[in-house]
């Protein structure tokens, strides 16, 4: 993603290092996101080596069929021209090359919301100005990414694989990482403790939702979008009265488990 010239994003004290690049390609220090945009700490090249681009792109168009699995990355192996073994180099063995998978397609959806800011319309198709709504679309925008994918069946799979003990974590950061990639691009400038809350209830927020779609039978998922506006109006009216992160997280996640509960999701 090119270096923005203006940064709304505050910088506060633990936050003047960005992360860095690991020197190496592995599943959980690799995935190299940066901790907030800034013209003078510019984002880091992408996660994946020159090898890993050419396997996962490639095993990415298996996934409809295949799932985020083995038999995915060794078609996608076999596309690129590479070596049936190739998958097997991928950190972490074949659930290693899995999750490796699920991040590209995390990476590859949030980094391709850049270019959607400018297109945003309203249904009636003027323009959206108002950063709440902004928020609502390009979170719209990133679940639509999932159907356009094909990988909405898949993705139960895909999070059972992210909840590992060994992959929670980068799976956290990415999420934050989205939260806050909306929030910058919808045009949030708040430099007080707002800036936390508001990523961590939308973080809260956008993961119901995506779990919420995994079992929505709606036509193009309209149930899934009115459960995300719902959240989100929620979330926006309880703004005023919660006084910590893990209130707004408590808050949005409570209100999701009970509206999950009835899809038949087990949670």
């Amino acid at each position: 993603m090119a270096s923005r010239t203006i940064s709304t994003r505050p910088q506060y004290p633990h936050q003047k290092q960005p992360l860095h690049p690991h020197p190496r390609s592995s599943v959980g220090p690799a995935t190299t996101f940066r901790t907030y945009h800034s013209h003078d700490h510019p984002p880091p090249p992408g996660p994946f080596t020159p090898a890993e681009t050419a396997l996962l792109s490639a095993a990415y168009i298996h996934v409809p069929a295949h799932g985020f699995t083995a038999e995915a990355l060794a078609r996608g192996a076999r596309d690129a021209g590479l070596l049936d073994i190739s998958p097997s180099v991928l950190p972490g063995g074949e659930s290693g090359g899995a999750f490796r998978l699920i991040c590209w397609h995390l990476y590859t959806q949030r980094t391709a919301l850049e270019g959607k800011v400018g297109g945003l319309t309203r249904d009636a198709g003027s323009p959206i100005t108002n950063v709440a709504d902004k928020v609502e679309a390009l979170a719209w925008e990133r679940l639509k990414g999932n159907a356009e994918a094909g990988v909405v069946g898949r993705w139960q799979e895909a999070l059972a694989v992210m909840a590992h003990p060994s992959y929670a974590p980068t799976s956290v950061k990415e999420l934050a990482q989205l939260a806050d990639e909306i929030l910058y691009l919808a045009g949030d400038s708040s430099v007080d403790p707002s800036w936390y809350s508001k990523r961590a209830s939308l973080s809260a927020i956008y993961a119901a939702a995506e779990l919420f779609q995994t079992t929505d039978q709606s036509p193009d998922f309209r149930e899934t979008r009115a459960f995300l506006r719902r959240r989100l109006s929620e979330a926006a009216r309880m703004g005023g009265a919660v006084r910590s992160v893990g209130e707004w997280i408590g808050f949005n996640a409570g209100a999701a488990v009970n509206v999950l509960r009835s899809k038949g999701v087990r949670i």
